[in-house]
């Protein structure tokens, strides 16, 4: 067992669902679509302590059997996440409530604040934890089905504050979730 995946997976998580906002432009609303979505992201830790955590896990999946795999991934769908690549994407489901919401979805334990100007968002929020995390940055809307944005988290681990950077891409795969369930709020 990896020491530091539960810290990492649950903070993949609560990045994603928080960063996952919902689309406003000027004039007509333009939300994101409901569905399957694939976050893209890269995240780059100031002390490292990220980026190894997501390689021991990557590894340990690697040296699963294709049945330890499934079940892996069947317990990370039923929590509304599927990872795709390793560390690199993960997909979500969108219900059709959260993207007619006028606000993003965000996890539980968190709060969140969203300005919007055309279709740039700027987000701020703070979440209890463990670890307790805060961050900023931005979000821009290309269309409906894709997004772009960057963003700053503020961290703990093993009790030592951590800075990581964020960059993140959102692409629309399908209508249908398949076997990811929409993250429960």
């Amino acid at each position: 067992m990896i020491r530091t995946s539960p810290f990492a997976l649950r903070l993949l998580i609560a990045a994603t669902v928080v960063l996952s906002a919902p689309a406003h432009a000027q004039g007509a609303a333009q939300k994101l679509r409901p569905g399957l979505w694939e976050h893209g992201f890269t995240m780059k830790s100031q002390s490292g302590q990220l980026e190894a955590a997501m390689k021991k896990m990557q590894d340990a999946m690697a040296q699963m059997t294709p049945q330890q795999r499934k079940q892996m991934q069947d317990m990370m769908a039923s929590q509304g996440v599927g990872m795709t690549g390793g560390s690199q994407s993960v997909k979500l489901c969108l219900s059709k409530e959260d993207a007619e919401r006028d606000v993003p979805p965000q996890q539980d334990g968190c709060d969140q604040k969203v300005k919007r100007s055309g279709n740039v968002w700027q987000i701020t929020f703070q979440c209890k934890g463990p670890p307790p995390s805060s961050g900023e940055g931005q979000m821009t809307l290309a269309s409906p089905t894709a997004y772009t944005g960057s963003f700053v988290l503020l961290t703990e681990v093993d009790g030592k504050p951590e800075r990581m950077q964020m960059t993140q891409t959102g692409k629309w795969l399908a209508a249908d979730c398949g076997a990811i369930r929409p993250i429960a709020r």
